[in-house]
């Protein structure tokens, strides 16, 4: 704001009550709402002489640095939201000042430190909405005194206890690192219609509550013990990654009849493991010569489970995953994906392994057990630099995980929407991911026996490692393409991703991976998904704004132009191919082989500044531009 509006604003105090978002009451402001309107900058300590402000409202701006402690002389401030900006540091304790204070809402920012316990000074607070940002410590006790409708701390890395006193309607803690137990006083809230308390390290029993919320989510915790009878009409969704749990919901073990004796229930859980992981240890033990001929011809057991752990020097055992991820241990969970969780493993010897484990509520759906056995089928048979390594997996009625070389900067989704992971990911590394993908595409396509085919190419699918090289990750919906066959099938992939024939011909093809491809390239160089500028360009290509749109209107504007001449042609290289990967006709796009082919030309056939490039001459460039149709 200091660099923004503000300076102008405190110019005439009549002038204020001109500026649109600002109203005012006898010549003094009283509101003020400027959310989404591109402001940028700090937040100016001057802030603070608008006192008698009511409503503030700065949210879904692009605001940095640190709030102001002068925010405290704001004392007849009843509304506050900052959300959705770029705000850093600690929340100030001064704001235990705004007593008038009804509604807070800091959300989406880079805040970090502990949460003030001055807050809960604030006795009209109603809303308390903090959530995605870097918060720590613990829960202050005293938020407990409050009133809250809504308290809303998701998406941070608060850690201790959850505090008994908690006194809300709507309680979202999920997404953190709390530990102990669900306060069974939560019972007591007549009024809570929301509690979910998923993805933390919870542990014990879930407590009988004799008032249940509308909506819960307890997922992804280690509770243990029966789910109390009174949310056995919850979905199976809501307990899910509890691995101790038991109920008569759709994937969880039945209670002991004895439930009520406590000494029973604290051992059936061990008991059941030992139970489960036996027939795994007797089965490792005998088939330990046969480990190397099943690693690239697994073999079904005679009750339909595989069961094959190893890796190219052989010394991964079932034993050193259950020891590395005590047991799958959420605690140990780096992501989710569409079919399983994600675990890192550091084995003895120092090795670190990625894990996909499927839930076994999961497991016992049809489709999500084939897209694991597919998994396995191809990524045994296939090697290449780009495609991410399959190190063994285990497939058995309780326990089916895939073990894989652990990536360190984990999905390209992810680097591109994190400031700090986009502006490492230089224009230098850019480009080697576009060229890493092809030619990995290029040999899936034309240097296999049979052709296979991804049909899920995304950036949530593209792996990066520690030097930010690319990996062509989850098979589990790829395909092999048989000449004899029609290669008819339903329609998968990500929305945004998919070619635009598969959604009506429902015959896959290898230009199905083409244009998945060329969504990523334009995803790479932009810095985020291509959707609204594929769908300007495909529907006002006469409109003259389109016509005089230059590439480097489009490049990712968190990085600095490149400077080099060989960049420069590099990345408008990158744009004419994505766009002709994109082509409406599945013929006249090039194929994977063509385009990793170009790539390994030591210079773009392009020279000239980005500023002079416009899209439509790219999109038109006489590259793959022959009359021939790419097969």
């Amino acid at each position: 704001m200091e660099t923004g509006w503000w300076s102008n604003y405190t110019t005439r105090v009549e002038d204020r009550c001109m500026w649109p978002g600002i109203q005012c009451n006898a010549g003094s402001v009283v509101v003020i709402n400027l959310s989404g309107h591109g402001l940028n900058g700090g937040i100016t300590p001057q802030i603070g002489s608008l006192s008698n402000i009511r409503y503030l409202d700065l949210s879904n701006n692009s605001l940095v640095g640190p709030i102001p402690s002068s925010v405290s002389n704001l004392t007849n401030l009843w509304y506050l939201s900052m959300a959705s900006n770029l705000l850093e540091g600690p929340i100030p304790r001064e704001i235990e000042s705004l007593n008038a204070l009804e509604y807070l809402n800091l959300s989406a920012n880079k805040l970090s430190g502990p949460i003030p316990t001055q807050i809960g000074n604030l006795s009209n607070l109603r809303y308390l909405i903090l959530a995605k940002n870097n918060l720590s410590g613990r829960i202050p006790l005293q938020i407990g005194g409050l009133s809250l409708y809504q308290l809303e701390l998701s998406h941070n890395i608060i850690t201790g206890d959850i505090p008994s006193q908690l006194n809300s309607q709507r309680i979202d803690l999920s997404h953190n690192l709390l530990q102990g137990v669900i306060p069974s006083r939560f019972g007591s809230l007549t009024q809570l219609s929301l509690l979910d308390l998923c993805r933390n390290n919870l542990t014990g029993m879930i407590p009988e509550l004799p008032i249940y919320p509308k909506k819960l989510n307890l997922s992804f915790n280690s509770l243990w013990g029966p789910i109390p009878h009174g949310l056995l009409d919850f979905p199976p969704e809501t307990f899910t990654g509890n691995k101790d749990l038991c109920g008569s919901i759709q994937g969880f073990i039945p209670c002991p009849s004895t439930k009520h004796n406590l000494a029973v229930i604290i051992l059936v859980p061990t008991l059941l493991f030992l139970i489960s992981i036996f027939p795994l240890v007797i089965f490792i033990l005998c088939q330990q010569y046969r480990a190397k001929a099943l690693k690239h011809n697994p073999s079904p057991t005679k009750n339909g489970d595989l069961f094959s752990i190893w890796n190219f020097d052989g010394k991964i055992a079932f034993e050193d995953i259950i020891k590395a991820t005590e047991d799958f241990d959420i605690k140990y969970c780096i992501g989710t994906g569409c079919y399983g969780s994600v675990y890192r493993a550091v084995l003895p010897s120092g090795k670190v392994v990625a894990l996909k484990k499927l839930h076994r509520l999961e497991a016992e759906q049809p489709t999500y057990d084939t897209s694991f056995r597919n998994e396995i089928n191809f990524l045994t048979e296939i090697r290449h630099k780009n495609i991410v390594k399959l190190h063994g997996f285990c497939l058995h009625n309780r326990c089916m995980f895939l073990i894989y070389e652990y990536l360190e900067k984990g999905s390209l989704f992810y680097a591109l929407s994190v400031d700090d992971e986009a502006m490492e990911m230089d224009w230098t590394k850019r480009v080697n991911i576009v060229k890493g993908v092809a030619h990995a595409l290029s040999y899936m396509h034309h240097d296999c026996n049979l052709p296979i085919v991804h049909r899920d190419i995304s950036s949530n699918n593209i792996l990066l490692n520690s030097e930010l090289e690319a990996f062509i990750a989850d098979f589990g919906t790829a395909r092999l393409l048989d000449p004899a066959s029609s290669n008819r099938t339903v329609i998968v992939g990500t929305y945004g991703y998919i070619a635009p024939e598969f959604a009506y011909s429902l015959v896959v093809t290898e230009k199905c991976d083409v244009y998945s491809f060329g969504v990523l390239a334009l995803e790479i160089l932009m810095g985020r998904h291509p959707g609204d500028l594929l769908s300007t360009l495909s529907s006002s290509l006469s409109s003259s704004n389109v016509q005089n749109f230059m590439l480097n209107e489009i490049l990712d504007p968190r990085l600095p132009p490149p400077r080099s001449r060989k960049m420069v042609g590099d990345i408008a290289f990158i744009a004419v191919i994505a766009f002709a990967c994109l082509r409406a006709r599945p013929k006249a796009r090039p194929t994977m082989k063509l385009v990793s082919q170009e790539f390994l030309h030591a210079n773009s056939p392009i020279a000239m500044p980005l500023h002079k490039m416009s899209l439509i001459e790219l999109k038109n460039h006489e590259m793959f531009m022959s009359n021939e149709s790419h097969r």
